[in-house]
């Protein structure tokens, strides 16, 4: 490895330009390839002597950048995108140039103390207390899979007894519950929802007395979703946070996507009842304009996270005192201070900024949907509760979607995959991206 050389300036000066082009225009759509066909035109990468910092930075932004889909195309409307302002990607640059380790407060207290003045404000639009607190975490999976080994710890302390556990979700949860139930080897029920989709407290309860009534299962938490990732639905989080607080069971709240609207006025009310959970969570990467990866995790008291989650080692012991580390609230160690892009873009522009932000791609969502209830081919599948837009073609067939999915990709217009419903194809909108205008959707819609 070299110091800093005239090569590597050179470079540098490349990258920067190269950075700033990319975030000065449009984003492109692009879309993958085969990786046999990426090796006939690069080849092996990675050599005895190395292609240069030139070489390489050209493999990549004339080949491999080309061979990725843009997350942040207005007319990327797939899985949940992201939409990260262009403040937070400068930003991002920095905290990689800066070498920060998020793991501690000794090593990285600025770093972590500007993440926790964000967590702050995130953890008062969801109205818990002033102690509480928690962590920037790769994302919703790990973020969710935290909260649930602490849920646990506390369960085993009032139930010592007890040998078997589950967690308690609807059936709409995100898939990564079940991943976590795997991974902690606990059982995992799901609650069949109401004809609006929806987990009732009253199912919740319900099921919960029931299987209290045996002798050897008990559930640990219930978790509570703000927004499915397929139709951004959400749960009855007051209903739900009243049933499992009478039974002590820890109340989650898994708001990967959809929590993100708390700081929209207009719909803040449909999360009534988070302000009683005991964690959640919100990816700022989804739909708070951040960029990849950043799931912000939190507790109503941190401190049950830290007996659970401090890890402790020889080298350690110096880093467990009074201070907050972010590695002592979450499965992991060594972390990048990942909530630093979210804080200076929240500190730059403002949080009315992202309220006026979120509040249009709400009404793009609305605006959306009646384009489609107008259309004459199209079926609107349900009225959008959050910016997920679902609907259908009639008579079509599975493959049907996938072909045209497929041509919109080709010809560079949107990013569509099809998702399915029930056991049937739909089509989706995931609006998340500030920029997407009427326009871009119409673009789409001609198309079908």
């Amino acid at each position: 490895m070299h110091k800093f050389t005239p090569e590597i300036e050179a470079v540098a000066a490349e990258i920067l330009e190269y950075s700033l082009n990319r975030l000065k225009s449009d984003p492109p759509l692009d879309g993958p390839r085969t990786a046999e066909d990426l090796f006939n035109e690069v080849g092996n990468t990675i050599t005895a002597q190395g292609l240069g910092g030139h070489e390489a930075l050209q493999v990549f932004t004339e080949v491999l950048a080309k061979a990725c889909i843009s997350t942040d195309h207005p007319r990327n409307l797939a899985f949940i995108p992201s939409a990260p302002s262009e403040l937070s990607n400068l930003f991002d640059l920095v905290v990689g140039a800066s070498a920060l380790y998020g793991g501690s407060w000794q090593e990285g207290a600025g770093a972590v103390f500007a993440e926790n003045q964000a967590l702050r404000w995130l953890s008062d639009l969801a109205g818990l207390p002033q102690s509480a607190g928690g962590v920037f975490v790769q994302g919703g999976t790990i973020g969710n899979l935290s909260a649930l080994v602490v849920a646990r710890a506390q369960a085993r302390k009032t139930n010592p007894g007890v040998h078997r556990w589950a967690v308690m979700c609807s059936a709409e949860a995100h898939s990564s519950i079940a991943s976590a139930a795997q991974v902690m080897d606990v059982e995992i029920i799901k609650i069949e929802t109401n004809s609006e989709r929806t987990m009732l407290g009253s199912s919740v309860a319900t099921k919960i007395d029931e299987i209290h009534s045996l002798d050897d299962l008990r559930v640990f938490a219930v978790v509570g979703t703000a927004g499915t990732t397929n139709l951004g639905i959400i749960d009855d989080l007051a209903g739900i946070a009243a049933a499992a607080q009478e039974r002590g069971v820890w109340f989650h709240v898994d708001g990967a996507y959809g929590l993100a609207a708390l700081c929209a006025p207009s719909i803040r009310s449909k999360f009534n009842g988070v302000e009683k959970a005991d964690s959640f969570i919100v990816d700022p990467h989804k739909w708070l304009f951040a960029p990849f990866d950043a799931c912000a995790l939190v507790y109503r008291e941190p401190h049950l996270a830290k007996e659970v989650h401090t890890q402790h080692a020889s080298y350690l012991e110096t880093l467990h005192d009074d201070s907050w580390s972010p590695s002592d609230y979450a499965i992991h160690l060594t972390r990048r201070v990942r909530g630093l892009p979210f804080w200076f873009s929240l500190a730059a522009h403002g949080t009315d900024a992202y309220s006026e932000a979120m509040e249009k791609s709400l009404q793009v969502a609305k605006d959306a949907a009646e384009l489609i209830r107008q259309h004459p081919r199209l079926e609107l599948l349900r009225e959008p509760e959050l910016s997920i837009v679902a609907f259908t073609r009639p008579g079509w067939s599975a493959s049907d979607y996938h072909q045209w999915s497929e041509k919109l990709l080709a010809d560079q217009i949107g990013f569509i995959p099809p998702s399915s419903d029930q056991g049937q194809p739909i089509l989706r909108f995931a609006i998340v991206n500030p920029w997407t205008q009427m326009s871009d959707i119409q673009a789409i819609l001609a198309t079908l």
